[in-house]
């Protein structure tokens, strides 16, 4: 347990309150007590959420919007104003926003050990590598969620079954004598058979170096860029600030960043 005085500001209006009850937990984990805590986002979200705000604690910054980024403006601003009087050793932002790197950078000239907290599948890696640490974390209801979904399938299917235990045996019919198909089999079958895929074109050093790092996504699976970075880091392929984002752009033919704009993760294009 640490005698750190620890400040946190939530992008409210960015992260679940899922990921907001994570972070709050392991904060006070990590470092015996949370001293400040804030969250800031529209007049609606303080409404909505007050129950959990009260909860954990935290006191909701109330912004009016004008403008796309008047939340993260607004946080920005307090944050400078609340490190002068306060003077923590510790800030957290709870944000999965990459906007916030300039922030970041003056917080740390101002002493200041920088903890960035984001959620899952929607935060970058050219989010993460501006703190001084960073974690990332699952938005686990939404998997209880899921799981709900997948569940009722299952007790249609167990009526289903209870229902085929009561019913009467059916006689089975005689079967009919089987009639010489083969040849038309045969010709189905090739009719069904695949159309051979097509090749893709040779491909740069640098891009088959960066493939041979990454064997699922020729299997047609899809990575996150955090553990792409990882990846390519052991290889030498990419240094310790480099970003994965800016390394794999110029193959845009051959991988695809998902998604637009703000990319999390990345696949293959397929083969035209």
């Amino acid at each position: 347990m640490s005698n750190d005085r620890v400040m946190l500001l939530i992008d409210a209006d960015n992260v679940s309150v899922d990921v907001m009850e994570q972070t709050v937990k392991l904060l006070v984990e990590q470092h015996g007590a949370l001293h400040l805590r804030r969250a800031y986002c529209t007049a609606e979200s303080a409404v909505k959420h007050q129950a959990v705000f009260k909860r954990l604690g935290v006191k909701p910054m109330v912004n009016l919007a004008t403008g796309k980024n008047s939340t993260d403006i607004a946080l920005a601003v307090d944050a400078i104003d609340l490190v002068l009087a306060e003077r923590p050793d510790v800030v957290a932002i709870a944000s999965s926003d990459s906007d916030f790197a300039p922030l970041v950078s003056r917080l740390r000239e101002k002493g200041c050990v920088v903890r960035g907290f984001g959620q899952e599948g929607k935060t970058g890696d050219e989010t993460q590598e501006v703190y001084d640490d960073y974690t990332v974390l699952a938005h686990r209801k939404a998997a209880g969620t899921a799981a709900a979904k997948t569940a009722r399938p299952a007790r249609k299917t167990a009526a289903k079954t209870a229902a085929a235990k009561t019913a009467p045996a059916k006689t089975p019919a005689a079967k009919a004598p089987a009639k010489k198909t083969t040849t038309r089999r045969k010709a189905a079958a090739v009719a069904a058979a695949p159309a051979p895929e097509p090749a893709r074109p040779p491909l740069p050093e640098k891009a088959r170096q960066i493939l041979a790092c990454l064997p699922e996504l020729e299997r047609g699976e899809t990575l996150e860029l955090r553990v792409v970075s990882v990846r390519l880091r052991e290889a030498g392929l990419l240094s310790r600030s480099g970003s994965s984002t800016k390394l794999l752009s110029p193959f845009d033919g051959l991988f695809e960043l998902l998604p637009a704009g703000q990319p999390n993760h990345v696949r293959l294009r397929p083969v035209a």
